[in-house]
C-alpha cells in the first residue's frame, strides 16, 4: 500500500512511488487523512516540542491529540521502559490505529477519550498536540512538581483558510514550588483541541498574539486579580503575566 506524503512548502500531496518507508526519512509532512487534510505533524516541529519537554528516564508522559502514536512511540522510547506515556485521542478511529500500532510498547498506554476532561494524576510532562484558547485546570494539576506542558494557544486570523486549523503561539509552563514559569517559545499552525476553546477568551487572545512583545510573558497567574500593565494575557479563569515568580 503507497503512503500519501506532503513535501513541504507543496500545497497538494503526493504519492510514494512505492510502500518503503525510506521514501518518509525527510523532514515531510505525512497524511493521517488526506480527506480531511489531517497530517502526522513536521518533524523538525515535533522533534523541538518534544525536546522543549526535557524528558528523562522513567519520566511519566501525557499526549494529548497523539493522532496515530507516531510521537507518542518516540516519547515512549525516550522515557524508556521504566517510564509511562498516555496517549490520548478523541477521534476513535485514529485511537484505535495509535492502540494497534503501539501495542509492542508496554510503557505505552492508548486512550479514547476527550483530553480536555483529564483526571489530576501526577505526570512529569504534558504535550497538549492542538490549540487552545483555555488552559484546562485538570491540566495544571496533573502537572508534578517540576513539571512541565506545552500547549498551543491559538486563534482564528482574518486570513485563516481552515476553521478548523488556529494560529498562534505554543506555551511552556513549568510548575514550580510558588506557581507556573511561563513562556512563548514558538509560532504554530495546529488544529483546534476540542473542549478547550471558549469564545469569551478568543478575542482578548487574537490581540494579545498580534502584539511584538511575546518574550515578555515569565509566569502564568491562577488567582483572582485586577487587569493591570503586567497582565499580557487576562482572562476569566487565567493570566499570563509578565512579573517574574517570587522566590519562596
Amino acid at each position: 500500500m503507497q503512503t500519501f506524503a506532503a513535501p513541504g512548502g507543496e500545497p497538494e500531496y503526493v504519492l510514494t512511488p512505492t510502500a518503503e518507508l525510506s521514501h518518509l526519512y525527510q523532514d515531510v509532512v505525512v497524511a493521517i487523512d488526506p480527506v480531511r487534510g489531517l497530517n502526522n505533524g513536521q518533524p523538525s516541529f515535533l522533534a523541538f516540542c518534544i525536546d522543549s519537554l526535557d524528558l528523562g528516564v522513567g519520566q511519566r508522559v501525557i499526549h494529548i491529540g497523539c493522532g496515530v502514536g507516531y510521537y507518542t512511540a518516540i516519547m515512549a522510547e525516550t522515557v524508556g521502559a521504566s517510564g509511562y506515556v498516555l496517549g490520548v485521542e478523541i477521534d476513535p478511529e485514529l485511537a484505535a490505529r495509535a492502540r494497534e500500532n503501539l501495542s509492542h510498547l508496554p510503557q505505552v498506554e492508548i486512550s479514547h477519550a476527550d483530553g480536555s476532561t483529564l483526571s489530576p494524576v501526577e505526570f512529569d510532562a504534558i504535550f497538549v498536540n492542538a490549540g487552545v484558547t483555555e488552559l484546562k485546570r485538570g491540566w495544571l494539576e496533573a502537572l508534578a512538581p517540576r513539571g512541565r506542558m506545552l500547549v498551543p494557544l491559538t486563534t482564528h486570523f482574518d486570513n485563516a483558510q481552515n476553521a478548523e486549523v488556529g494560529l498562534g503561539k505554543i506555551l511552556k509552563l513549568v510548575r514550580k514550588p510558588n506557581g507556573f514559569s511561563a513562556q512563548l517559545v514558538s509560532d504554530v499552525g495546529i488544529y483546534n483541541c476540542t473542549g478547550a476553546r471558549a469564545i469569551e477568551t478568543h478575542e482578548a487572545l487574537r490581540i494579545s498574539l498580534a502584539r511584538d512583545d511575546t518574550d515578555a510573558v515569565q509566569s502564568l497567574r491562577l488567582d483572582v486579580h485586577k487587569v493591570d500593565s503586567n497582565c499580557w494575557l487576562h482572562t476569566h479563569s487565567f493570566c499570563l503575566s509578565t512579573l517574574k515568580l517570587v522566590p519562596c
